[in-house]
């Protein structure tokens, strides 16, 4: 591959990643919401993100050039292979830790996808127009779930503010960037990641005010992710995501 097309490569697979950790954590909770109406909307939550996951590891197989499909990109890397980021492979927790961890992803996705309508790859400006409708409504859902139980009871918010508290050291690794970014955003492929980010805080900030939930001054962020550098959690997921087709390799249904 020429540097652009590793570039490239590396920034889809690290949407692709995103989309398919997420996707999994939040299967995890199938038959497991704490209402029947919640348990379908996080089901059906998880399946956006799984087509979303489908679609850019395709094109990530396709960039690649190597005999790979997006099955294999999901079922045949390791850990050290993995480039999402370090937040969506945490544990969901109580059901405050759940949807404060999607609500972070929910923002990030919103104004990633809106940028990515601008960008000169028209493949992943497709990609990203369709990802956009889906997490504009996973935004809206999860900002409900965060004045819902930050401005409720005493309990409810304080878990929230403890899951708060909890993954903010993970948000900043969003907004990690690479040495293939910059020549990314020189070639309008993708937008300057300061500005999501300051996008991002402003939504953020924004819903947790009117929650009552102090946002943490902290500036501490885990990195690494971009490289392959992952906390425990993503080993254990994927020993479980990835036993089917390891155990029975080439197999189809």
């Amino acid at each position: 591959m020429t540097e652009i097309e590793k570039a490239r490569f590396e920034f889809v697979l690290h949407l692709g990643d995103n989309a398919l950790i997420l996707s999994q954590r939040l299967s995890e909770l199938c038959a497991h919401g704490p209402v029947l109406e919640e348990d379908i909307a996080i089901t059906n939550i998880a399946l956006d993100l799984l087509g979303q996951a489908r679609m850019l590891l395709s094109y990530a197989a396709k960039i690649e050039n190597a005999g790979r499909d997006e099955d294999a990109l999901a079922y045949l890397r390791d850990v050290n292979g993995f480039r999402n980021a370090l937040l969506t492979e945490q544990p969901n927790g109580d059901y405050a830790q759940t949807m404060a961890r999607q609500f972070f992803m929910d923002a990030f996705h919103y104004h990633l996808y809106s940028a990515l309508q601008e960008s000169q790859d028209e493949e992943l400006q497709s990609i990203s127009a369709k990802a956009l409708k889906e997490a504009t409504y996973h935004l809206r859902h999860s900002s409900q779930w965060m004045l819902r139980m930050g401005d409720g009871t005493e309990e409810s918010h304080d878990r929230l503010q403890q899951a708060i508290n909890i993954l903010w050291m993970y948000a900043g690794n969003l907004f990690e960037k690479t040495s293939f970014d910059d020549l990314l955003v020189f070639h309008n492929i993708i937008p300057d990641m300061e500005a999501i980010k300051s996008k991002w805080h402003l939504t953020v900030r924004d819903i947790l005010s009117r929650a009552t939930i102090i946002v943490p001054d902290s500036d501490f962020t885990l990195k690494g992710s971009r490289e392959g550098i992952h906390t425990e959690h993503l080993g254990h997921m994927l020993s479980e995501m990835q036993f089917l087709q390891r155990a029975y390799p080439g197999n189809s249904w």
